[in-house]
């Protein structure tokens, strides 16, 4: 008699209870992936960066704690060894393209059908947990970007994504950049709400996080994240901390 087919609670589970080599023998990427240490954070990118202009414009103080939390990495987010990694995903939870497709793919068959158990799908701005499957990360944070240009629908996408981190006890969140591409919403105002609701969180919730990842497909948003990170994480020079 042929062997059932587990269902994706019983892959989840399994998943789950795996040590970390044994769930790196079964990436869908095999070795092709990164891990924090292959990531710098920003406070190790900016040292040389002068801060007074930011600090001037946003009201913002240097903190080196902030900068360590954060990085901005230009590449494939499905390779990324996290605790979980956010998907710009539809209110259906139907898969779709763009980095919807390219997580679901990553991820097999199974994450589908744990996004198809919750019925009434996501509302926009809210965010839902499932599980990681062949991705890296051990994660997938699904959230509904707005598709008009609405900055506080777009903030509670990070702003939900980072609470259920937290939740979870997820010390490391990867986001793409929601709301961009087909959904219209114009890249360097979306650049500047994550940024916005990143620092907000992590200035009430430093100690709850080891590191949070703007991940970043295209050229522009990598030259517009790092135009912006100055603004929203001043750089320290060589200071910990300006109280």
């Amino acid at each position: 008699m042929a062997e059932q087919c587990p269902t994706w609670k019983e892959a989840k589970a399994k998943y789950l209870e795996e040590n970390i080599e044994t769930r790196r023998g079964n990436y869908f990427c095999k070795n092709n992936f990164f891990t924090l240490e292959d990531i710098p954070t920003w406070a190790d990118e900016s040292k040389e960066v002068s801060s007074s202009a930011s600090v001037e414009k946003n009201g913002l103080q240097a903190n080196r704690d902030l900068n360590s939390k954060i990085s901005v990495w230009k590449g494939d987010i499905t390779h990324l060894e996290v605790g979980a990694i956010v998907n710009a995903a539809n209110s259906r939870l139907a898969g779709g393209g763009g980095v919807d497709g390219a997580i679901h793919k990553a991820a097999g068959h199974f994450l589908l059908s744990e996004c198809k158990s919750f019925k009434n799908g996501c509302p926009t701005g809210d965010a839902l947990l499932t599980g990681g499957y062949k991705l890296p990360a051990k994660y997938v944070i699904q959230t509904v970007g707005p598709m008009t240009h609405d900055p506080a629908l777009l903030s509670a996408c990070y702003a939900n994504s980072l609470k259920l981190a937290k939740e979870n006890n997820l010390k490391s969140i990867a986001f793409p950049c929601i709301s961009t591409g087909v959904y219209g919403f114009p890249n360097r105002d979306a650049a500047e709400v994550a940024l916005s609701a990143v620092r907000k969180f992590l200035e009430c919730e430093v100690s709850s996080v080891e590191r949070v990842i703007f991940c970043v497909f295209l050229d522009l948003d990598l030259r517009l994240y790092k135009e912006l990170l100055p603004e929203y994480f001043p750089s320290c020079g060589d200071v910990t901390k300006l109280d």
